[in-house]
């Protein structure tokens, strides 16, 4: 059995990667990680896992968790994981971070969108994005994994074999991308009240998201280029009155004359295989209630000659494959288990 840790066990992508792991055949969970929560019993903080979890929360201490874990999860905000690994940390057990500290390649760009110093960079170049459909070959020999999010894992994906195969013009890129509240952490914040959500669309974040850079340098690497920021597009977030799930409508400008089948071979020669990407039907747009509660990603897509334009559609659970879905599917890679082990969640409906 693969002995897991998680620090931030009581945040909502914590609390989803306990739900999974209790349903893993090959993992438990020794250590549940909560500053907020030290010594209160994990029930109590999480009324669903009342006789499911006996277990009381512990504090932070990653350096004694990894004495007596294989794996830790670390979901956290930025800045915590690069203030506290060390060598020492990452000689005795592998850690999949779900926050931002180790996703951005250039620690300039880091500091720069998140504005706070980064305390460790020297492990940055040996991390490993671990958008797993994408990167699988170089997760399973890693000892540090930079899980993406939610928001940068649907925009990913849903660009990625259009601008592999250079079929539209990369620097055309506008992502207006939709997210259910729990995106916003389990914090007390006036703008995620009930009477501030309810019956109402925000944007935020315009020109300003801090996971642009994120969506640019993966999108650059997926044209080839080395540079990171070979690939511009504007990224607008809006908040949208539900629990979970992301719902995003990509345009770009077409890059050559292609008809329906060859843009549908391009997502088949990339995703086909792949269990947790659904191309959808043609004509048939996704939907978040479709992959509510799963570890699915839903995509397709439109051509319209009128404008020379693609109109692409992804629609993902932000807490699951936008978060802890992704993070067990990153753990089983790294210990050769099979990639969907604990992960065959069907989607929740209503």
């Amino acid at each position: 059995m693969i002995k897991v840790g998680i620090i931030g066990s009581t945040g909502y992508a914590g609390a989803e990667i306990v739900r999974i792991i209790l349903n893993h055949p090959e993992a438990e969970i020794k250590w549940y990680g909560s500053r907020s929560y030290i010594d209160k019993k994990y029930a109590e903080v999480y009324g669903n896992m009342f006789k499911l979890v006996e277990d009381i929360c512990s504090d932070d201490n990653i350096a004694a968790l990894a004495d007596e874990v294989d794996v830790i999860f670390t979901a956290t905000p930025q800045g915590y994981l690069a203030g506290v690994l060390t060598e020492d940390i990452l000689k005795k057990v592998k850690v999949v971070d779900l926050s931002a500290d180790y996703r951005i390649k250039d620690v300039s760009v880091y500091e720069k969108w998140y504005g706070i110093e980064h305390k460790s960079p020297q492990f940055i170049e040996e991390a490993v994005y671990g958008l797993c459909e994408i990167n699988r070959d170089k997760i399973k020999d890693a000892r540090l994994v930079a899980n993406p999010g939610c928001y940068t894992t649907c925009s990913i994906l849903s660009m990625y074999p259009l601008v592999k195969e250079g079929i539209i013009d990369k620097n055309s890129i506008i992502i207006d991308a939709k997210s259910g509240t729990s995106g916003a952490g389990r914090g007390a914040k006036v703008p995620n009240l009930f009477c501030e959500v309810n019956e109402n669309m925000k944007a935020y974040g315009v020109l300003t998201h801090r996971h642009t850079p994120e969506i640019e340098e993966q999108l650059s690497y997926a044209s080839g280029s080395t540079k990171v920021d070979d690939v511009k597009i504007i990224f607008t977030p809006h908040l949208a009155p539900m629990n979970r799930g992301i719902l995003v409508t990509a345009y770009a400008n077409l890059a050559k004359d292609v008809d329906y089948d060859t843009v549908r071979a391009a997502y088949d020669k990339y995703y086909k295989e792949e269990k947790f990407i659904r191309v959808l039907d043609k004509d048939v747009c996704p939907e978040t209630k479709w992959v509510e509660g799963s570890n699915f990603y839903d995509v397709n897509f439109k051509l319209d000659e009128r404008t020379n334009r693609i109109v692409v559609m992804g629609a993902l659970d932000n807490i699951v494959k936008g978060a802890a879905g992704q993070a067990v599917q990153n753990m089983n890679i790294l210990f050769g288990l099979p990639e969907d082990m604990g992960l065959n969640l069907v989607p929740m409906f209503p």
